[in-house]
């Protein structure tokens, strides 16, 4: 009977990685075989035309660099605006503190399409849409939130001595925050970084509804690539290619990304 609880372990982890990994594995496959008929490559052959045809076609180029931009431009904004609300919120305490940090978690989870038609009408007034800065505003109204969270978990775990030390020692707020704190809490940075990514890369309401004629992202770029002809590697092609930045940031956080959960003293 002891044998056995091993054994069904070990099965039931390969059970659940196979779940996980054949969709991938079969994404890649398929990326790496020809589905249609191409000059000199029959259809079912190996061959790495659909990753030519992906870097030949200058949409689709387009659209990867069109979302790295939205995402950096997001970091960019996000990153700033959290941290010092985060401080506020683990640091002072003030009336109606917690209700305000839960006002703030409860906004994330609306729906982005409810917002989409004042955003719409904002955006146009202002000139920002079909704007790589407008995407960029819309998706900060959702990473501003949950980043704030993620850092104020961090910066709970440091203690308040380490703030009355660096006052006394002639700190300002800003050159605390920049030069002491911010080295301290490098983790949850990171993880703020990657949960900024995640939404600003895959998401394709605002995308939609606020870009016109340019700045489409690479998920619009997949979903124009479906039609009545349909080239199933080349969308595979994209595919993997648009989840390569993702791995690489989830490489660099994977050692502290389970306490971007945490809630701390919420």
């Amino acid at each position: 009977m002891n044998r056995i609880h091993p054994l069904l372990r070990v099965a039931l982890v390969g059970l659940f990685l196979a779940g996980v990994l054949l969709p991938f594995v079969q994404m890649i496959a398929t990326s790496v075989h020809a589905t249609r008929v191409h000059p000199g490559v029959a259809v079912g052959e190996l061959s790495w035309i659909n990753y030519r045809n992906l870097w030949s076609r200058p949409e689709l180029r387009a659209s990867i660099a069109t979302s790295t931009l939205y995402v950096l431009v997001n970091i960019a904004i996000t990153l700033p605006v959290a941290l010092p609300a985060a401080y506020a919120f683990s640091r002072y305490r003030f009336l109606g503190d917690r209700h305000l940090f839960l006002a703030l978690i409860a906004f994330r989870i609306t729906p982005p399409v409810v917002l989409s038609l004042p955003l719409f009408q904002l955006f146009s007034e202002l000139g920002l849409t079909d704007s790589v800065v407008g995407i960029a505003l819309a998706h900060c109204l959702f990473n501003i939130p949950v980043t704030i969270w993620i850092l104020q978990s961090f910066m709970d775990t440091v203690p308040r001595e380490v703030d009355e030390s660096a006052f006394i020692d002639g700190h300002s707020l800003p050159s605390y925050l920049l030069r002491v704190l911010v080295p301290m809490i490098r983790p949850g940075i990171g993880i703020a970084a990657f949960f900024c990514f995640v939404f600003s890369w895959i998401e394709v309401v605002f995308a939609r509804i606020l870009t016109v004629t340019g700045g489409k992202p690479v998920s619009m770029a997949i979903d124009a690539l479906f039609g009545f002809t349909t080239d199933l590697g080349l969308i595979m092609a994209l595919t993997t290619v648009s989840l390569v930045p993702g791995l690489v940031m989830i490489w660099f956080v994977r050692n502290h990304l389970s306490r971007g959960f945490r809630i701390g003293n919420l």
